[in-house]
């Protein structure tokens, strides 16, 4: 699939790919976090609970276990607040009036809980399609190695 690429070119795609999972998961989890702010606070209504202040709110919704995380290993990840995804999700949650969120009525909070699922579910598309790029990429540089076709000494060098 990738054999017309370089070792060099392998390695820089396999770097970009990862790059641009990191910038994709990153924005993921924010969509994530504000899905369920947006949950918490449809349920609090439906429970009739009072308002809490916000850090106790906060605390309540993210103190939560939300299943596992990626069985990859966490790679520090520098994702700039200009991001076009990060700015993507900004500007959603800015026409769902997200900020206002406890002054939503009713159908505005479920349709911002639509929103932002759609939004988060395209991310998690978009994650494993890198997911399974960066391990076909993968795959090819260990063939490579395994065939000869690679040097290991000087990927230990570089």
């Amino acid at each position: 699939m990738f054999e017309e690429l370089s070792l060099d070119e392998l390695r820089a795609k396999r770097a970009e790919m990862q790059h641009q999972e990191d910038a994709v998961s990153f924005v993921r989890r924010l969509a994530q976090g504000r899905l369920d702010i947006a949950r918490d606070e449809l349920r609090r209504r439906i429970d009739n609970e009072p308002l809490l202040d916000v850090a106790t709110n906060l605390a309540g919704v993210f103190g939560q276990e939300h299943g596992g995380g990626s069985a990859r290993p966490p790679r520090e990840t520098i994702i700039s607040g200009d991001h076009p995804l990060v700015l993507e999700l900004e500007h959603l949650c800015e026409d769902l009036g997200f900020g206002s969120i406890r002054t939503l009525d009713e159908t505005s909070l479920r349709t911002a809980i639509d929103e932002l699922a759609k939004f988060e579910l395209l991310r998690s598309s978009e994650r494993r399609a890198l997911f399974d790029t960066i391990d076909a990429l993968t795959a090819a540089l260990v063939q490579r190695y395994k065939s000869g076709g690679a040097n290991v000494d000087a990927l230990l060098n570089d």
